[in-house]
């Protein structure tokens, strides 16, 4: 059986001959349909660069990106995609941002259908409540799931999440993972889900791959099967064994590539601890002929030497 998405040796580079960025390399992944796949992986290390070669919204420098064997060489409704921000339109309400994609994509439904379609995913995503309000009338959680109702609405094959939870608050983004799994586990959509948290990564999915940080590039790692029976009820599964153990091979994973890679952390430079010119040093007027400032221990030793005019 085909599978449904397929990359092969996929490399991206960004920029000019004479400064080319290589970031990412040998990206080799097959997907099949139904698949809830989670890629985990540092920040910049080319998550966002990956989604992007699936969605058709880049094109591969080297290597190929396949949907049902064909090349994938642009975006598409079977490639339905949530961002990271909200990407909602602000002069319309819930049921207009999400009626929007069913208008563009389902044009030979009647009026009514379209209504009755629409509504299904609003009432998917737990906001029939708050159908009729505006994007600046709603919380960030309730904002992404507009979102996540609006590709859902598009009836893509492939449901891309490009790190969708990230920008809220810890409880909330605990409430959306469980709803979008629940969602998945009726549906059965496959799900390319892009995360940098562990947890998150090992709860949702249950093949989960490392992207893993190079000196030429980021490639995926070896992939994690969670065989952890669903639905997985959260408080059950943190405590189990299973979880711990994976979550432990997880990390290790990142971390050890990341150390062969030679990254390095940026240390925050102290300032210098030096008193300001004009009490430093009093006999000078020119501003050509002051001498360096220099360091307090030095100028309090030196201070009654000083001549002050």
């Amino acid at each position: 059986m085909r599978p449904i998405l397929e990359l092969s040796n996929v490399s991206k580079t960004f920029g000019r001959a004479h400064e080319l960025a290589t970031i990412l390399r040998d990206v080799n992944l097959t997907v099949a349909e139904g698949d809830f796949v989670s890629i985990i992986g540092y920040s910049g290390s080319g998550k966002s660069t990956l989604i992007n070669l699936i969605a058709g919204l880049l094109k591969p420098t080297a290597g190929q990106a396949m949907m049902d064997g064909k090349t994938i060489d642009g975006p598409g409704p079977e490639r339905g995609i949530v961002f990271q921000n909200y990407s909602l339109l602000p002069w319309l309400t819930v049921t207009e941002n999400v009626r929007l994609a069913v208008d563009q994509l389902f044009p030979a439904m009647s009026v009514q259908e379209r209504k009755e379609y629409t509504a299904k995913y609003v009432d998917m995503v737990k906001l029939t409540p708050a159908s009729g309000k505006y994007p600046k009338e709603l919380s960030g959680g309730m904002r992404q799931r507009v979102s996540v109702a609006r590709t859902l609405a598009a009836n893509p094959r492939i449901l891309l999440l490009d790190e969708p939870l990230s920008a809220l608050d810890a409880l909330t983004r605990a409430t959306l993972q469980d709803e979008i799994a629940d969602i998945w586990h009726k549906n059965r959509t496959t799900v390319i889900w892009i995360t940098n948290d562990p947890d998150e990564a090992l709860l949702v999915a249950d093949r989960v791959i490392p992207l893993l940080p190079g000196r030429e590039g980021a490639t995926l790692g070896p992939e994690i099967s969670v065989s952890i029976p669903r639905p997985r009820m959260r408080n059950d599964v943190l405590k189990t064994a299973e979880f711990k153990d994976l979550k432990l091979q997880l990390i290790n994973t990142l971390i050890g590539a990341k150390k062969d890679s030679g990254a390095t952390v940026t240390k925050k430079l102290a300032a210098p601890d030096i008193l300001p010119e004009d009490l430093a040093i009093k006999r000078h007027t020119s501003i050509f002929d002051r001498p360096e400032p220099r360091r307090r221990s030095q100028l309090q030793r030196e201070e009654l030497k000083i001549e002050v005019s």
